[in-house]
């Protein structure tokens, strides 16, 4: 069974503000490879849920430079995996965090995720939101590093907000109430 666990919004800005300007080396930097943008927005989401899903291609994992799963780097990918998109009313159902449209939401707050697109319509930059300042938003990313930057000094023609909901985990409620009944161990959550 897979049971929802909260987002911790300040420690995934803990973790965007500390590695803004650098990189931690456990993941290796895209910035010459396509870009570091949506790794570490995924780095962020991590270290606020502690929760990844390990599904093959459609998950969102990190393991090692090869062993990762599309939705960890890549700006569309994350967002379908986030959202289960197209279906906006129905989000990620698998372990890992999920997130609502913020035009469905209808709020925004501080470790919620931006994705800016071009002309074209065609997303291409992921960003954390890191704090509100008077009429704009604060962002901390990577590829252009920047920490505590104002949304309203980049350039792009449309953009999206995901607002993070929580992550879910997963419960195996047999193999539990069998350690239960047995006397084996106490239910913990688990991945």
């Amino acid at each position: 069974m897979l049971l929802p666990i909260p987002y911790d919004r300040r420690r995934a800005v803990e973790y965007a503000r500390r590695w803004a300007l650098s990189r931690n080396p456990l993941f290796i930097d895209f910035t010459g490879l396509g870009g570091n943008c949506t790794s570490f927005v995924s780095q962020c989401l991590l270290a606020g849920c502690g929760v990844m899903n390990y599904t093959e291609t459609f998950g969102w994992y990190y393991i090692s430079p090869t062993d990762r799963a599309p939705a960890w780097s890549g700006v569309d990918e994350l967002y379908r995996f986030l959202t289960a998109a197209p279906d906006f009313a129905r989000v990620n159902r698998g372990y890992g965090p999920y997130a609502t449209d913020a035009k469905v939401a209808r709020r925004i707050d501080v470790g919620d995720v931006i994705q800016l697109a071009n002309s074209d319509g065609e997303f291409y930059h992921t960003l954390i939101i890191s704090d509100f300042r008077e009429d704009d938003v604060l962002v901390c990313a990577h590829t252009d590093d920047v920490l505590d930057r104002p949304l309203s000094e980049y350039n792009y023609a449309s953009l999206r907000v995901l607002h993070i909901e929580g992550a879910m985990l997963y419960f195996d409620d047999e193999k539990r109430f069998e350690e239960l009944i047995n006397a084996v161990a106490l239910p913990t959550r688990c991945e």
